[in-house]
């Protein structure tokens, strides 16, 4: 299983025991609190260093992707390369879980969502309207599922690669 945005290790509890788990970053500090998390939980993960938009993986490698609050991170630009590796580095009858923000559509919601936006950005180099969905088609991808998590804010996007 790949982790693709591993952060600082919060999914560490939530791994099965029976898989082998590579988790990558881009940020070294990410990757040293989620070493601190790892030694603290005796988690099993490999852990590097790494850009999703270019990953120095083999074809293929993985049957399951999971990617938490990733996609909100990165620009509009990055997000189809990002999807384009994951879809290269999923096995063709692999599952990739992306866990994403979504702009409410609630007015009240949206509202405070809208106020929180500039301080999220700062705070978190995050976004809360990404659309990673609209990206999927083209990079070789098909949506399996969509579910919210959390009312109409955390949605879960279930896919897998297209066969080619």
């Amino acid at each position: 299983m790949l982790d693709a945005g591993v952060g600082t290790g919060r999914n560490f509890p939530f791994y099965p025991d029976d898989c082998t788990v590579t988790g990558i970053d881009i940020s070294p500090a990410m990757l040293d609190r989620a070493r601190r998390r790892k030694d603290k939980l005796g988690t099993v993960v490999e852990l590097r260093e790494m850009n999703v938009t270019a990953m120095d993986v083999a074809d293929d490698s993985f049957d399951s992707i999971v990617s938490t609050f990733l996609f909100c991170v990165l620009e509009p630009e990055l997000q189809r390369p990002a999807l384009e590796e994951l879809r290269r580095v999923c096995r063709p009858d692999g599952t990739i879980y992306i866990l994403e923000y979504a702009i409410s559509e609630n007015p009240l919601r949206r509202f405070i969502m809208n106020l929180w936006a500039p301080w999220v950005r700062l705070a978190y180099g995050a976004a809360f309207d990404r659309h990673t969905e609209q990206y999927l088609e083209a990079a070789g991808l098909n949506l399996v599922k969509k579910k919210y998590l959390y009312k109409d804010i955390i949605k879960l996007l279930l896919v897998r690669p297209k066969a080619l």
